[in-house]
């Protein structure tokens, strides 16, 4: 008989015969460490990897609704081009009563020519558009006079005309596309302002040459707005436009030529 002093030495064929008691129990290893080090790191890394992403989701974001601000622009572009067809001439920036106060928008005269010919049947268009009769039609939102990108009240549109009687839009004198002798592809029709200058939609309000001129960085988008030309094309100009070329373009016919904006 062998007289080895420990009998589970490794090897020995009959240490899974012997009692548990007898048996050598390997202490248990603690994993929890490990396993919230892992977890931290991987955490750590999602944060950054976040971080790195959230500016690229929000540019993604913004391009989307700068695109679909376009899209309501094109809309109101191609109703003023209906407005025309039907009546020979573009509606006039405002509708006034018989004594001179304004009452309705152009935003207003083209309803029928953008899907809501039953809204605008609802407007008692002989008084003003914050009448008590027309409460209930100035409570309503008009999709596509609605920028997806400007924050606040969707009642209030930065979709305006630049009233100015070298413009498009001379005021309560409805104009026509004839009298562009600059070319409607070089003359402005309809843009976007910043956002002190939004107006209800059915407010017979807009904004002067002067007040476009005088650009700021509080858009709905970053850098600068969208334009409507007369040709119905939209444009994107930054602020950074230069001043004269920007009341060149609003003019219809100051003999200017500017082309590829």
């Amino acid at each position: 008989m062998s007289d080895s002093s420990d009998p589970l030495v490794p090897g020995n064929p009959y240490a899974d015969t012997m009692p548990v008691e007898a048996q050598l129990v390997q202490p248990k290893r603690n994993n929890v460490g490990c396993i919230v080090a892992v977890l931290g790191v991987g955490f750590f890394g999602l944060l950054v990897c976040a971080g790195l992403l959230l500016p690229a989701v929000q540019a993604a974001r913004e391009a989307a609704r700068r695109m679909n601000c376009s899209n309501n622009i094109k809309q109101i572009g191609l109703a003023l081009h209906n407005y025309h067809a039907a009546y020979n001439q573009l509606p006039p920036a405002y509708t006034v009563d018989e004594n001179g106060n304004k009452l309705h928008s152009w935003r207003v005269a083209i309803l029928p020519f953008m899907e809501q010919q039953a809204l605008h049947q609802q407007i008692d268009l002989s008084k003003p558009w914050d009448a008590p009769e027309n409460a209930a039609v100035a409570s309503i939102v008009v999709p596509a006079y609605a920028c997806p990108s400007k924050v606040g009240d969707p009642l209030m549109t930065t979709y305006v005309a630049v009233v100015d009687p070298s413009g498009m839009f001379e005021g309560a004198i409805p104009t026509k596309f004839g009298q562009v002798s600059d070319g409607l592809a070089s003359t402005i029709l309809v843009v976007e302002t910043e956002n002190e200058n939004e107006v209800h939609w059915m407010s017979p309000e807009d904004i002067d040459l002067e007040t476009l001129l005088e650009r700021s960085d509080n858009d709905s988008h970053v850098g600068g707005g969208n334009v409507l030309l007369g040709d119905g094309a939209v444009k994107f100009i930054t602020n950074s436009i230069e001043r004269g070329l920007l009341e060149a373009l609003v003019t219809k016919d100051g003999g200017e030529d500017y082309t590829g904006l």
